[in-house]
């Protein structure tokens, strides 16, 4: 037979829970696109993927051996001849290397030049040869952060490799992969099933994995029955589950069996706050919470084993013993907490370094508090909330709570200065201040922790530009680029009036004379909006009308917003392409002029009925537009201006711009240029590409 089913399965220590999914699709990516470049023939793909295991099943591959041609494309006939015709050393080089005399090559004539060229059939190894390189090839192609060496041979890998399985129907393929020889023998559960059988054809997988071995090698079914089972157990005890795709994925990639089970915790622990509880319960023991249907957080929690058990009672009992004993550390910190203000931890921040050229966590809290402040008087909010929450801002992170569950800083920080007696607002902003942590995350929802978070985060990247480090390449160790995109999304969608100019110029007075980087406020600026692109793009913007608005330098983010959605809308209708006509043709006309224009249009100097008209329209407009302006409504005029396509048609058709008479073309290019100054306003135009 010519199609047959492939197996590759790759057996190795615990695989990493956290990158197990996109090392399993790597794998798969990598093999399919070898394959595909060697032109071989296949059906639908399958990854599989435990954490001892990743595995690729591949349907009707063709097995047949096929010629085919390879065409090498030499020097240009230029460069391979000299002026008496004879071959050129490059000609000749090149023709060495494809085993042939000059003379014997082709050639190849386009349009865009001549080639010397040599065509010639190949025939494509058996898949049996081509298969072990192709799949070490593609194993050695996945991105992996940290490998490891565990033998002699030198080989590396994510995790040491036990076993290798290629199977090519019924048939082993014999070889070595990352220095392992291949065998039929794969390995079920460490405690279930039958610990070591045989395969004897690919069609088995993952079914005899599933039957002999106890392991669900399909990471999406895996994936599916958790899911269900933990809304079931959940629903049985009349509560929810608020289900984290990341922690649901992790959990996937931790079981090669599941089995969901449920717990219960003492009810006093719900005394502490929520956030040190799920924080507790997710990112350390793996567990779900569950919640009542009023959104409170109930004494009970789920967990996925590893092991089908007679008896799980004393499964439960030991996760419960477990989690007890975390929560147990928590409430303890809790309390201890409580001795204290949180204002008074404020001091403890000078023993923390922000970033050694830039001082202390401690000279971080009083640059953002007056930064706070001043945005808040920017943007209308309460400036004492502001300053208040700025000055209290990072005191959380010198909390045992904090301390030891790191993910609860700013919530810890919130529920504190609520017992504290601090305004609720003031408590909210000291959670939303990190806002937001990631893409889609929410925003924040007051302008007073609108002001602490921009504050917060500006603070951030102007330090670490004001002294040089900013990013580079790839490399971006202070998250700036989060962080910058983060500021955006808060001026942009709260509609906030902030000058990201002005807001730049602020922090860096507040640095005083600790920055270094004399062009710092500059150097931010642009990185900021450059975050601008990606984000625009999403929206379905343009890149060239980001650009032509930028060219205006709006500083004013919720204006450069506005005028790009102008931009966006006006675009395509037909009033745009004919102003980009106009836009180009006086573009023409005043690149080519060489007179000192006037400072105004004389009016004594307007003969033609045309231009008289096209003046007057054009000093209404200057009159009228700034209306627009002031009111944002950039479409409006846009279309205002548009409005003058005829009477500039008429003026092109009668008036004959550059007159022999000085005066009278010096006054006419004067008013061709005020007219140009009106299409520029909102956008520079010119930097539109087609399509207006």
């Amino acid at each position: 037979m010519n199609n047959q089913t492939f197996l590759v399965e790759i057996g190795t220590e615990e695989l990493p829970p956290k990158t197990l999914r996109s090392l399993a699709e790597s794998f798969a990516d990598n093999f399919t696109n070898r394959l595909n470049q060697e032109g071989l023939i296949h059906g639908e793909i399958h990854w599989f993927a435990t954490p001892r295991r990743l595995a690729l099943q591949v349907e009707k591959l063709g097995t047949e051996k096929r010629s085919y041609v390879i065409t090498k494309r030499g020097p240009t006939i230029q460069s391979a001849f000299d002026s008496n015709g004879e071959p050129t050393l490059a000609a000749k080089g090149w023709a060495k290397s494809c085993g042939i005399r000059v003379d014997q090559a082709d050639k190849l004539i386009t349009n865009n030049g001549s080639w010397l060229t040599y065509c010639f059939k190949k025939i494509r190894p058996c898949v049996q040869i081509l298969l072990p390189e192709i799949i070490e090839e593609s194993l050695t192609r996945i991105p992996i952060p940290k490998v490891m060496q565990w033998n002699e041979s030198k080989v590396q890998f994510i995790r040491p490799i036990h076993h290798v399985i290629l199977l090519l129907g019924d048939t082993l393929i014999e070889t070595k992969i990352l220095g392992i020889c291949s065998t039929r023998t794969t390995r079920g559960h460490r405690f279930m099933g039958i610990p070591y059988f045989n395969i004897k054809h690919a069609n088995q997988y993952p079914e005899i994995l599933f039957t002999l071995g106890k392991v669900q090698a399909n990471y999406h079914v895996r994936k599916e029955f958790i899911r269900k089972e933990i809304n079931k157990a959940a629903s049985i005890i009349g509560g929810e589950v608020i289900l984290s795709e990341e922690l649901l994925e992790e959990v996937t990639s931790l079981v090669e069996w599941p089995v969901v089970l449920t717990g219960r915790f003492k009810k006093n622990f719900l005394q502490i706050p929520n956030e040190a509880l799920v924080q507790t319960m997710q990112s350390h023991q793996k567990y779900f919470p569950i919640y009542h249907q009023s959104g409170e957080l109930l004494s009970y929690f789920i967990f996925v084993s590893n092991i089908e058990s007679k008896n799980p009672e004393k499964i439960i009992s030991g996760n419960e013993k477990v989690l007890h004993s975390r929560l147990t550390d928590a409430a303890f910190f809790f309390h201890k907490d409580r001795y204290y203000r949180l204002e008074n931890y404020l001091p403890y921040l000078k023993n923390v370094l922000f970033q050694k050229n830039l001082g202390t966590l401690y000279d971080k809290t009083q640059r953002v508090k007056k930064l706070a402040g001043w945005i808040a008087m920017q943007i209308g909010g309460n400036i004492n909330k502001a300053q208040r929450a700025g000055l209290l801002s990072k005191c959380d992170l010198m909390t045992k709570m904090v301390c030891e569950f790191t993910e609860t800083q700013g919530f810890i920080g919130m529920h504190y200065a609520r017992q504290d007696g601090e305004s609720e607002e003031v408590a909210i902003a000291l959670k939303e201040q990190y806002q937001p942590r990631f893409s889609g995350d929410g925003l924040p929802s007051s302008q007073t922790s609108c002001s602490l978070a921009i504050a917060d985060k500006i603070d951030t990247i102007v330090g670490i530009f004001g002294i040089g480090l900013h990013p580079k390449n790839d490399k971006d160790p202070y998250a700036l680029r989060r962080i910058a995109l983060g500021i955006l999304r808060i001026i942009i969608e709260k509609k906030l009036p902030l000058d990201i100019h002005a807001l730049t110029n602020e922090t860096v007075r507040l640095y005083e004379n600790q920055l270094i980087n004399s062009n710092t406020i500059d150097d931010v600026i642009h990185f900021i909006l450059g975050r601008l692109r990606s984000w625009y793009q999403d929206k379905g913007h343009r890149n060239d009308t980001l650009q032509a608005v930028l060219a205006r330098r709006p500083f004013k983010l919720v204006d450069l917003d506005l005028r790009i959605n102008a931009i966006t809308q006006f675009r395509f209708l037909k009033q745009a392409t004919d102003l980009s006509e106009t836009n180009k043709r006086i573009s023409n006309i005043l690149a080519k002029k060489t007179d000192t224009l006037n400072a105004k249009v004389h009016r004594e100097l307007l003969i033609e009925p045309e231009e008289i008209q096209l003046a007057d329209q054009v000093n209404n407009l200057y009159s009228i537009l700034p209306l627009y302006y002031a009111d944002f409504r950039y479409k409006e005029a846009l279309m205002k201006i548009a409005s003058l396509n005829t009477i500039i048609n008429n003026f092109f058709n009668k008036v004959m711009v550059n007159s022999t008479n000085e005066a009278l073309r010096i006054n006419r290019l004067t008013l061709l240029y005020k007219l140009q100054s009106l299409f520029i306003e909102i956008a520079d135009i010119s930097l539109l590409q087609d399509n207006f």
